[in-house]
């Protein structure tokens, strides 16, 4: 028969053999979570920064269209402004003729017949000019300044 303190002793290395391992499954157990837990914040951080990194790139985008916008807003401006200062000295240059000569024809019952036809960077002039019995042509070409 065996010894009742070898026995007690057999069943007490057992029960902290049983210990041991329950406590070492619960420690386990517990460090699987933790890094779970730690994986999932890892995944969600990661996720963060590239929707971070998109925003940014995204804006910067947004921001150069805009500056490249804008510069190609102001230099048509410019160039409208360029080409409108000759144009207006040309305008102001033709109702100047046309007063003179309307002026003129009131007073002198004579009349202006004529036409122009305006092109891409050219003014064709042709007037008639009718005083009394006497008549003269003017033909004109006048090249303007537009660059095309």
């Amino acid at each position: 028969m065996q010894d009742p303190k070898k026995n007690a002793m057999t069943n007490e290395a057992a029960a902290v053999l049983i210990q041991a391992w329950w406590r070492g499954t619960l420690v386990r157990r517990t460090l699987l979570h933790a890094a779970l837990r730690a994986w999932i914040i890892q995944c969600w951080w990661r996720r963060m920064l590239a929707n971070l990194l998109t925003k940014r790139r995204q804006a910067a985008l947004e921001n150069y269209a805009r500056r490249e916008w804008a510069a190609v807003r102001v230099q048509a401006w410019f160039r409208m402004w360029r080409i409108r200062a000759p144009y207006c000295r040309l305008l102001n240059a033709v109702r100047i003729i046309q007063a003179y000569w309307r002026w003129r024809n009131c007073h002198t019952r004579g009349f202006i017949q004529g036409h122009y036809e305006l092109k891409a960077n050219l003014l064709n002039l042709q007037l008639e000019i009718s005083l009394g019995s006497q008549a003269y042509r003017v033909t004109q070409c006048i090249p303007l300044p537009i660059k095309e």
